[in-house]
């Protein structure tokens, strides 16, 4: 059981290690692809979330404690990532030319 859990530990961090390596070598021109495919991954982990918090049969009160704050920080990176890529794509569209503004304001 403890060669379990300590080979768990040890995965756990080592994907620490190399997400943090994978991610920080990437250029901020595919920031927004990647962050639009990670959502997509963490939409995947709130459902195992749900399918596993419905069909467990009688779980304990610290295993339901541990479903749902997965289930709600889940749920935060989601809607935190779709936040930051509209932010970013904002960041590319033209603005209006000021004679529009101008005429815009001088018509109503």
């Amino acid at each position: 059981m403890y060669t379990e859990l300590l080979a768990n530990i040890a995965i756990l961090v080592l994907s620490g290690f190399v997400g943090f390596a994978v991610i920080s070598k990437v250029p901020n021109t595919l920031h927004t692809p990647l962050m639009s495919g990670t959502n997509a991954i963490h939409g995947i982990v709130v459902l195992g979330a749900l399918v596993t918090l419905g069909k467990m049969e009688d779980p304990s009160i610290g295993i339901q404690i541990i479903l749902f704050v997965a289930l709600v920080f889940g749920t935060l990176n989601v809607v935190g990532g779709f936040v930051v890529t509209d932010r970013m794509l904002g960041m590319f569209k033209g603005k209006k030319p000021v004679a529009a503004d101008a005429a815009e304001k001088a018509g109503k």
